[in-house]
C-alpha cells in the first residue's frame, strides 16, 4: 500500500552556514562598529541573538533572517521568542528551528484528512505524520492539502515515499 511521511525538517547545515554569514556582516556593518551584539548558534536548534539596545537586536534579527532565507532555509521553521534583558545591559532574543511535526499540528492535520472523507489513513508516529492509501492520486491530493493549510503555521516535507 502506497504512502508517505509528513516531517518538518531543518538544515543545520545550511543554518550553521546562514549564522557564519551573518556574524561576518555584523563584524563587518558600520553601525555596528564597538557594540557588543553577536549571535550565538547552540548547533542544538537554538539561535541566541544579542544587541546593545532594541534596534540593534531588531537589526541583527533582519540580518540573520536574510541569511536564512538566502540560504532556503524556511522561515515559517523558525519560531521567534520575544526580546528580554540579559547581562551587561543587552537584550537578548532567541530563534528555535523546529524539527518535527509538534503533536498538535499532527492531529490537526489528522483531523483535517478525516473530515475530507479520502480514502486514506494517517497516523501520528512521534515527530511525523505517517499517510497511507490505496491509490497514489489520493496521496497526491492529501499532499496538496497540507501544502495549502498556511494556517497550520510550517513548511511540511513529504519523505519515504513508498509504493
Amino acid at each position: 500500500m502506497p504512502s508517505f511521511d509528513i516531517v518538518v525538517r531543518t538544515d543545520r547545515q545550511e543554518v550553521d552556514n546562514a549564522v557564519n554569514q551573518a556574524r561576518k556582516e555584523l563584524a563587518q556593518r558600520y553601525d555596528f562598529r564597538g557594540s557588543k551584539s553577536r549571535i550565538d548558534w547552540d548547533k542544538e536548534g537554538v539561535i541566541t541573538l544579542f544587541g546593545d539596545d532594541d534596534w540593534k537586536l531588531a537589526a541583527v534579527l533582519d540580518i540573520v533572517k536574510t541569511k536564512l532565507v538566502r540560504r532556503s532555509v524556511s522561515i515559517r521553521n523558525v519560531t521567534t521568542s520575544e526580546p528580554e534583558n540579559a547581562a551587561e545591559g543587552l537584550r537578548r532574543q532567541t530563534l528555535t528551528l523546529a524539527q518535527g511535526v509538534p503533536t498538535e499540528t499532527a492531529k490537526e492535520i489528522v483531523k483535517r484528512l478525516k473530515q475530507t472523507k479520502m480514502k486514506v489513513q494517517a497516523q501520528i508516529q512521534e515527530d511525523q505524520v505517517r499517510v497511507s492509501g490505496k491509490k497514489k492520486d489520493d496521496l497526491q491530493e492529501v499532499m496538496a492539502l497540507v501544502r495549502a493549510g498556511d494556517d497550520l503555521g510550517f513548511d511540511f516535507e513529504f519523505v519515504n515515499f513508498r509504493d
